[in-house]
């Protein structure tokens, strides 16, 4: 793994918020970010058979009409794809970065993310896609399908980019949980932040035990960590320990049968990622 950042970009408010956590996962390891805009099979220049849309009898014009506006519309959203890779481009060569690579990509997204994935340190992809204003409630579409199809860590970018000093990571014992733990020892990006392991749930000598294996991972590693065990929900308790005590992002882990892991999958997952305004990392 060279530890390339892939960014995923798609002409949202969202994606300067993007280009902005890539810049800074990227400043803090010293690695190249690789901008990734895909155009949907609906948008790409395929050579769509029209032939099937028009009845008998319709005249050979027409279709020939209708071709040709398919074709410039492909060049149209060419154009535009080309144009929102040069403006994140320019993002991350305001924030410094040193190595930046754009790809327009034709096809599926996660057919594009299994292409690209397998030396990649970490995907990038905001919260919300192109209709963010119009449906303020809902997660982007392709957010929940990256997540599960990703073998590498997916961080969720909140809509703008802050200084990002504290971590809390939501920790349930299991396996995905002990992973970003292992990751977040192992990365560099989090050297120097202040590490907060919570497990939501009973006060239980096993909780107590796996909390204090995983902060002494992490101190051996030279991190700063404190644990806590909170009761409540976890789909409610993180959220609002985040929103109260001001941290930066949110580490998890995805999947699973526990009710941290679950939350990805359901709609109680949806809940806590959009209530949460900070950058979410989810473990595979």
């Amino acid at each position: 793994m060279t530890g390339r950042i892939i960014a995923l970009v798609d002409g949202s408010i969202y994606s300067e918020s993007v280009c902005h956590h890539a810049a800074w996962i990227a400043g803090r390891v010293q690695a190249p970010v690789d901008l990734i805009h895909v155009l949907g099979r609906r948008e790409a220049p395929v050579g769509t058979d029209l032939s099937g849309a028009i009845r008998l009898g319709a005249r050979s014009a027409l279709l020939n009409e209708l071709a040709d506006l398919d074709a410039q519309r492909a060049k149209l959203m060419a154009q535009k794809g080309r144009a929102i890779l040069e403006d994140a481009r320019a993002i991350l060569d305001a924030d410094g970065v040193a190595e930046i690579t754009t790809r327009l990509r034709h096809g599926d997204l996660i057919e594009t993310i299994a292409d690209t994935e397998d030396d990649a340190r970490v995907i990038v992809i905001g919260k919300r896609g192109e209709a963010a204003d119009f449906a303020k409630g809902h997660l982007g579409s392709n957010l929940e399908r990256i997540v599960r199809a990703a073998h590498r860590p997916v961080l969720v970018a909140s809509r703008a980019f802050a200084p990002i000093a504290r971590v809390l990571v939501a920790h349930d014992g299991g396996t995905s949980a002990d992973k970003a733990v292992d990751h977040i020892a192992q990365s560099p990006v989090f050297q120097g932040l202040s590490i907060t392991l919570v497990t939501i749930g009973p006060d239980t000598a096993q909780h107590r035990a796996t909390l204090s294996g995983a902060a002494t991972r992490l101190s051996a590693a030279g991190l700063s960590v404190d644990t806590r065990i909170l009761p409540g929900q976890p789909e409610t308790e993180l959220a609002r320990l985040v929103e109260a005590e001001g941290f930066d992002m949110l580490v998890m882990g995805a999947y699973g049968h526990s009710r941290i892991r679950s939350l990805v999958i359901g709609s109680t997952t949806t809940e806590m990622v959009r209530s949460c305004k900070v950058p979410v990392v989810l473990m595979r």
